[in-house]
């Protein structure tokens, strides 16, 4: 993946140009070809909705048409409502092909636009294997529209959505995210963007307040950064100045979370797009931080050193220095960030109708 290195050297031409009717098809039926699992979910479902609506609207509105015509006795005042049914079902009909015909489209543009910055295109993910903070919640996981390069290293764009059930009613939750793989894990660290917040944080996870850490700089007024207890001196050792300035100066809207040997930036709009503005954002974006994680390779946990004997007990001696070098990987305390549980927004928020309606009052 070579594109991402420099912002103005993507080709986003494919995301605008013209396209070929023909072409767009047999990339559709390509697709189509590629499934093994037979039709999709969502076909199905459309299958069966058509099918259910036939079977039951029909009979109705045989029904109406007959009593309309019984009660006016004249046909043609009856048709009147069959007319507008059938129009009204046409407009449907043509919206729905429409969509369809976009979202092909769209899909193709997509596949173009990868093959010309020397990437990949894949149309849909069930259940992402990631370990990022929302690749784990709600159900109806699934990814989207992901672009994928492998040079210098692996980074994938997408889209990603999940529901949350909540009672009678359910949620669906939206998000645009950018995979890196790193060379070694590393501890879990978050960085909440402050510029995509509105009232409070926008993530769909809450850390312990224990956890955050304050850079030097004017790094605070950008992002809120979390990492382990005890992790405070590798955080900083990790995110040194220059690395700081880069992701002030091209990720201060995105939310950043380092774990295991991924790095996730993450935001509230769709990052898969065919919008070239937007591709040049996250291409610069991405292009500023790779020339810097080469150095995040280096990292050690020093905390593995004392646990390298057979069964994970501590050595009986302390090694020469300079003898033993930990493996790389990260020791269990480092892996995950400690969470709020969720009834803490909660009271923060009850606490802050609270204190409004007294104010109000006074």
């Amino acid at each position: 993946m070579t594109s991402p290195q420099a912002s103005a050297s993507f080709d986003a031409r494919p995301l605008t140009d013209p396209v070929d009717p023909a072409a767009v098809r047999a990339f559709t039926a390509e697709l189509r070809s590629r499934r093994t699992t037979g039709m999709a979910v969502s076909s199905i479902i459309a299958v069966v909705a058509v099918a259910i609506a036939g079977v039951v609207l029909l009979p109705i509105l045989a029904s109406v048409v007959v009593a309309l015509a019984a009660g006016s006795g004249s046909p043609a005042s009856a048709a009147i409502p069959l007319v507008l049914l059938l129009l009204v079902a046409a407009g449907v009909g043509v919206l729905v092909w429409m969509g369809v015909r976009n979202a092909r489209t769209a899909r193709y543009r997509l596949h173009r636009f990868a093959q010309a910055n020397g990437m990949t295109y894949e149309p849909r993910v069930d259940d992402p294997p990631l370990p990022g903070m929302i690749f784990h919640l709600g159900r109806s996981r699934l990814a989207t529209d992901l672009v994928r390069g492998t040079h210098p290293r692996f980074v994938e764009f997408g889209n990603y959505q999940y529901t949350v059930q909540s009672g009678k009613n359910s949620t669906t939750y939206r998000w645009g995210y950018v995979a890196v793989k790193l060379d070694v894990p590393l501890p879990n660290i978050v960085l909440d963007a402050k510029g995509n917040n509105g009232f409070g944080s926008n993530l769909p996870a809450s850390f312990q307040r224990a956890q955050r850490l304050s850079l030097e700089g004017d790094f605070d007024q950008h992002f809120i950064l979390y990492c382990p207890e005890g992790y405070e001196q590798d955080a900083l050792y990790l995110f040194t100045p220059d690395i700081m300035a880069r992701f002030i100066d091209n990720a201060a809207q995105l939310d950043v979370e380092i774990v295991d040997d991924w790095l996730f930036l993450y935001t509230p709009r769709r990052a898969s797009t065919l919008d070239p503005a937007t591709w040049a954002w996250l291409f610069g974006t991405v292009g500023a931080l790779l020339t810097k994680l080469d150095q995040w390779a280096r990292w050690r946990d020093d905390r593995l050193a004392a646990t390298a004997a057979p069964g994970g007990h501590a050595l009986p001696f302390a090694p020469p220095a300079g003898m033993i070098t930990p493996p790389p990987g990260v020791a269990p305390q480092g892996r995950r960030l400690k969470r709020t549980g969720t009834w803490v927004p909660i009271l923060v928020v009850i606490g802050f109708a609270v204190f409004w309606m007294l104010s109000r009052w006074n």
